[in-house]
């Protein structure tokens, strides 16, 4: 944990943001992962570890903004308990150590909430994700659990975004710390990226560094010689020279700050003619991104200008054509980068993504697109100081969306399809960093991971 000091400061910062009501932090619970006492590696609520900070099982957090006052709910563990876990922390100690002098036994926090609703009190929650709390909140609230998620605050959702999107000094710390386990990771896969490696040894290899050196991973490894589908968690392949290995990967700290590294790596570690040209592609629209961003300039522009250098290097190697920025207006390059250029992250690697993205990354200004592709830009709005976000651009070559589009005579003035079909078998290429905005520009977080060619080349050699 941090100093008690940081949860407190946090809550005050809440506390005049919302100013009346009750809101209502649940904490997450152990889930069973086949039967009941055979549980899923626990991972507590992001939202709840913002503001109280205790990283353990069966906890809620209550704020009251009318009077100031805050509370952990808790229960002090039993012999039983004791028996198969050792003693633990009572609930007054771990609330001190979050800066909360209030404490009650759970079975305590019906009655606070009855009381509150039979006052017309506001009971302020965030959009539940688990289906135990939605439950909770359905048995506090005497609602239906399927209703909780709209039933959520949106004062609270934009009230908690205003605060977690801008990273504190500690925060970045621990992003920087989980970037070097990532590093650990990606080197140590470039490494082994050799002809008859099974992908699953590898993707076991790296998890175990993820395990080793913090919390474990950020978000399930991404790891396939088939790098153009885009979540591939598949791990059955066995590398074979001529193919190309995508891995995205990232870690979480102790404290559950993460990083999200991705990098394409040559079976056997050396890039041929073909892998070279799309892989300066996009190695040229992440470094340009990174280089642009600043406070003020847009995600959504900083996207822009990624698919404009996709677009003119594709038509450089014939396999676009026509007016660049006509091609790009009309989405014309989604089809060789469907997604948008990046993300927040902090304590999520998605970071808040289940306070709803729209609340995160647009507002009445700005809107999100329904252009296939651009409307999978997750952040669009421009950039703060203290914002810590993803540069992940990509070129991949799909079949089946090759073969619609073709069929469909989508775009036939700007896409070359007879010399796409030529590079059908390649797979994908996606390149990603972790940036800081600061006060004039922005800086690359954590010990550079290798991305250049030689850099590659050198590494698995």
């Amino acid at each position: 944990m941090f100093k008690s000091e940081v949860y407190a400061t946090r809550r005050a910062g809440l506390h005049k943001l919302m100013k009346s009501g009750i809101g209502l932090f649940i904490g997450n619970v152990d889930a069973p992962m086949n039967y009941p006492a055979n549980t899923y590696h626990f991972r507590q609520d992001s939202d709840f570890l913002y503001f109280f900070g205790l990283d353990l099982q069966g906890l809620t957090g209550l704020m009251d903004f009318d009077s100031g006052k805050d509370w952990i709910f808790g229960n002090d563990i039993d012999m039983d308990d004791i028996i198969w876990m050792g003693p633990q922390p009572k609930v007054k100690e771990l609330a001190a150590r979050c800066g909360v002098t209030n404490i009650a036994p759970v079975s305590k926090l019906e009655g606070v909430i009855r009381e509150a609703v039979s006052k017309k009190r506001t009971i302020h929650f965030l959009p539940p994700y688990r289906a135990e709390t939605k439950m909770t909140l359905g048995s506090l609230l005497k609602e239906n659990p399927c209703q909780m998620k709209t039933l959520s605050s949106t004062a609270l959702i934009k009230a908690v975004i205003s605060m977690r999107s801008i990273k504190e000094q500690i925060e970045i710390d621990e992003i920087v710390k989980a970037v070097a386990i990532a590093y650990e990771m990606h080197t140590t896969a470039m490494k082994m990226c050799r002809p008859g490696m099974k992908e699953q040894e590898i993707f076991g290899a790296i998890e175990g560094i993820a395990l080793a050196k913090g919390g474990g991973t950020a978000f399930p490894i991404i790891l396939s010689i088939n790098g153009q589908t885009l979540h591939n968690h598949n791990h059955g392949n066995v590398l074979a020279k001529g193919r190309m290995m995508v891995t995205d990967a990232g870690a979480e700290t102790n404290l559950h700050y993460s990083s999200d590294i991705t990098r394409t790596t040559p079976v056997g570690g050396k890039f041929n003619r073909k892998q070279k040209e799309i892989y300066e592609i996009v190695l040229k629209a992440n470094t340009d991104s990174v280089k642009s961003a600043r406070p003020g300039i847009s995600n959504r522009d900083l996207h822009l200008n990624a698919c404009r250098v996709i677009a003119s290097s594709l038509k450089e190697l014939g396999l676009m054509k026509g007016d660049v920025d006509e091609a790009v207006q009309a989405g014309a390059h989604a089809l060789f980068m469907p997604h948008g250029l990046g993300h927040m992250m902090g304590l999520d690697v998605h970071d808040m993504e289940a306070l709803g993205e729209n609340f995160i990354g647009y507002n009445d200004q700005v809107k999100r697109s329904d252009q296939f592709g651009l409307a999978f830009l997750r952040f669009a709005l421009p950039f703060k100081p203290g914002h810590v976000f993803t540069v992940e651009p990509g070129i991949y070559f799909i079949p089946q969306l090759i073969d619609q589009w073709k069929s469909e005579g989508k775009f036939r003035e700007f896409i070359n399809y007879s010399k796409v079909e030529t590079w059908k078998d390649f797979g994908g290429v996606r390149i990603e960093d972790n940036v800081l905005i600061t006060e004039n520009g922005r800086k690359l977080l954590g010990k550079p991971v290798p991305k250049t060619i030689p850099e590659i080349e050198a590494t698995c050699a």
